[in-house]
């Protein structure tokens, strides 16, 4: 792929101050704007000699972030530097972190770039989705369980500047939803708030089972994930700044956010061929996939109004959010 020299989308100022923060690593002779994220602003540089690397950017205007999405961008940071030398997790490794706002008023993290190609968009010989293939199902399962040997001492968004952490996966669980209702009161965007809170008042119990904190990504969908161009086989894992300790189980709703049916047979298998079984099938375990379901339903619903989101798409994306929050509550009642 050819990448302009640099991108018309970037101003001079902001190439002017990635040459700064790339300085160490070499003359920057590329800077390319990635499209297609909705959160982080993400750049592909080239480098003199031919080495790309990925800047990402968090946004700078915190008023308009949702609760748990404070300083995303060091959550990120943290896991690709957990899965370093965990080749398996197929992570790109962290070459350079700026705090400082000093000279881009954001966080910025620069890491390697993946390996492979993107696998949104790609598709077989007969046109079906790359990423609904069984091999690719089962590379992603095998990936999922080997980041979940990954634990952490207490459950929640690793940043404790959200405030949402705790000893008990039930308490972080709850200061989760609780921290989404109280945005979704903020952002006057109508939310069942009270079927919610029964829900998982009732299920407590089922939370309560989940004793140990693994690293969860929560958002393994095909947008996240790379293959090798040739053989259509899983080579990178990226974006994991919404990551949390918290349940295994978690994970298969992240990877299909809008899903309601069965977790894909084949997911299970490549998760089952590194790991233990995770515990679907049981009332508990089907409870819980349900309400990281709902969950993750509640975020997409939220975001909606502080993102700005516009566009035909956003009536038909918004129904579909509350079709399948609504399907997950009847489900826990």
């Amino acid at each position: 792929m050819t990448v302009p020299p640099f991108d018309a989308g970037v101003s001079t100022e902001t190439q002017a101050a990635l040459r700064r923060i790339l300085d160490r690593f070499g003359t920057v002779t590329g800077i390319e704007l990635l499209t297609g994220g909705m959160f982080a602003t993400t750049y592909r540089v080239s480098l003199a000699g031919g080495t790309r690397v990925i800047v990402k950017t968090a946004p700078a205007d915190t008023d308009r972030l949702l609760t748990y999405e404070l300083d995303l961008a060091r959550t990120e940071s943290l896991v690709y530097e957990l899965a370093a030398g965990r080749p398996e997790l197929l992570m790109p490794r962290v070459l350079h972190t700026d705090f400082s706002r000093s000279i881009l008023p954001v966080d910025v993290v620069v890491a390697t770039h993946a390996d492979g190609v993107a696998l949104l968009g790609r598709t077989t010989a007969t046109g079906e989705p790359v990423a609904t293939q069984p091999d690719l199902l089962q590379d992603l399962g095998a990936v999922m369980a080997h980041l979940h040997r990954v634990t952490g001492s207490e459950f929640g968004y690793p940043n404790r500047a959200t405030g949402l952490v705790a000893p008990t996966w039930p308490e972080a669980f709850g200061l989760m939803v609780g921290a989404l209702l109280a945005d979704a009161d903020r952002w006057a965007t109508s939310v069942p708030s009270a079927e919610i809170l029964r829900a998982l008042d009732r299920h407590g119990a089922a939370l309560a089972e989940v004793t140990i904190p693994v690293l969860v990504h929560t958002d393994l969908w095909a947008g996240n994930l790379f293959v090798d161009a040739v053989t259509g086989r899983l080579s990178g894992v990226i974006d994991p700044e919404r990551a949390i300790w918290g349940d295994a189980l978690f994970e298969f709703a992240g990877a299909d956010q809008l899903g309601r049916g069965p977790v894909p047979s084949a997911l299970l298998a490549g998760y089952a061929s590194s790991a233990a079984q995770p515990a679907l099938g049981t009332p508990t375990g089907d409870a819980r996939l349900t309400l990281y379901r709902l969950y993750l339903a509640l975020v997409q619903l939220v975001e909606i109004a502080p993102r700005r989101y516009e566009g035909d798409w956003v009536t038909e994306h918004r129904a579909a959010v509350n079709d399948c929050l609504r399907a997950a509550l009847r489900a826990l009642a």
